[in-house]
């Protein structure tokens, strides 16, 4: 008999993986416990911005025209037990208020809903990133609780979606980890990633802990390698050298690879600076807090890059207050194909100018609305043209494609002054230049 699936949780992460879980041919049932959100989606409506997810989802939601009808979502943990042979657990992990420590909160409550409603031999997957350890506790708390008792299994199953590319690292992983105890839990995850693996993607079996550890351990060491290539920056800056060429030279060697050596303003979003932090955090209790005392210097650097951004404006503005001055700020997501605005970068900037006394206009393709909720006092533009219009100077903070498509002399007949910060490195420089721009990037000689 084919196994059916839940999912529970469906914010990003859920409602990616229930849509994948449905296209590769299971029955599925998302579970949610706010309202409108399991109304949205079974509208086949998603709750963010993500390419290709909502086109994905309404391919199977039940009860849309034309759809497969492999996907439904409930609010009815009873339904859901009852439902599912394997259940994933895709709820939030985010950092504790006022510590590095993650919160566990939505974790254990979802366990905890579920496990009396598991009758039958089930299999219970986390797929949310938690603190090494935490599956070693749940998998007791759901042999305890469960009705079905040591047929309630658990296994980790980390996620590794890239916001921009999720359906994709979904229904083709780079990698598929389990972490197991037992060769049931092992069949039963081979049959559902069976056509991914079919397809070449690598099939690591481990334990809890490994497994565990496989989302933060990648986590920090991409926020190392992007903290080191900024940190260059300062130097190229200090020397005169150009850390983009920089970049390329050190890329060439296969054993450093040239990919995230772009440097900027640093990454937000809401996994690398809370992962690396929970990461430390946990590696204290453990008292192994040595071994990750670096990432205490990689999450300085990222967050002073911020500042440095600031005042790389303040200096072309005069060096003097942002009093008066119109500051046009291109991007508000942390990151393009996105409207993700949590811990961005960029509205972290457009916050402090604005807050320094800056008139601070932002436009963005897909993050306004998320970034007027969380700065409504921040002024917004329709487009980039308007945003740029009588601008004394204009800050390219997140790298979307329409932004470096734009046309910089169309943009400077409505500028003030033709002055552009690339806080991304990733316009053309010399284009700009030749369109009678003042062109500054980080780490970069300045013209």
């Amino acid at each position: 008999m084919a196994l059916k699936i839940t999912v529970i949780g469906t914010g990003y992460l859920g409602a990616t993986h229930a849509a994948a879980m449905a296209e590769l041919g299971f029955e599925v049932m998302g579970l949610d416990v706010v309202p409108e959100k399991i109304d949205k989606l079974r509208r086949g409506e998603v709750p963010m911005y993500e390419p290709g997810l909502e086109e994905l989802l309404r391919r199977h939601v039940a009860g849309i025209e034309g759809s497969t009808g492999r996907l439904r979502f409930t609010m009815d943990w009873a339904e859901l037990g009852d439902f599912g042979d394997v259940h994933f657990v895709c709820v939030n992990t985010p950092q504790r208020h006022g510590e590095y420590a993650c919160d566990m909160s939505y974790v254990d409550s979802a366990i905890a809903s579920l496990a009396p409603h598991l009758k039958g031999p089930a299999l219970v997957v986390g797929k949310s990133t938690v603190p090494v350890g935490s599956a070693d506790r749940l998998a007791a708390y759901l042999a305890e609780h469960a009705p079905a008792g040591a047929d309630a299994e658990l296994a980790w199953n980390p996620e590794f979606l890239r916001e921009g590319f999720a359906v994709q690292d979904t229904l083709h992983p780079d990698r598929i980890v389990v972490g197991v105890r037992s060769e049931r839990s092992e069949k039963l995850l081979r049959e559902v990633y069976a056509t991914p693996v079919e397809e070449g993607s690598p099939f690591v079996v481990t334990d809890f802990p490994t497994a565990e550890l496989v989302k933060t351990s990648a986590n920090s060491f991409l926020a190392t390698k992007i903290s080191f290539i900024n940190a260059m920056a300062e130097l190229c800056e200090a020397t005169g050298g150009d850390v983009a060429k920089l970049a390329e030279a050190i890329g060439y060697d296969d054993r450093i690879g040239r990919k995230f050596l772009r440097a900027g303003i640093g990454f937000g979003g809401g996994c690398l600076p809370k992962d690396i932090r929970a990461f430390m955090a946990r590696a204290g209790e453990l008292g192994a807090d040595q071994a990750l005392t670096f990432l205490r210097e990689i999450d300085s650097i990222n967050m002073r890059q911020r500042g440095r951004m600031v005042e790389l404006t303040r200096q072309e503005l005069g060096g003097g207050p942002f009093l008066g001055k119109r500051v046009a700020v291109l991007g508000a997501t942390f990151k393009p194909d996105s409207d993700d605005v949590r811990d961005s970068p960029a509205l972290n900037v457009a916050g402090q100018i604005h807050l320094q006394g800056g008139q601070v206009t932002v436009y963005d393709p897909k993050g306004m609305d998320n970034a007027r909720s969380l700065f409504p006092t921040l002024g917004y533009a329709d487009s980039a043209l308007e945003a740029v219009r009588g601008a004394h100077v204009v800050l390219h903070l997140t790298e979307w494609r329409e932004f470096r498509e734009l046309d910089p002399a169309e943009l400077g007949e409505a500028a003030a002054e033709r002055v552009v910060l690339d806080g991304r490195n990733a316009l053309d420089a010399e284009a700009w230049r030749r369109a009678g721009w003042r062109f500054r990037a980080m780490g970069r000689p300045g013209a």
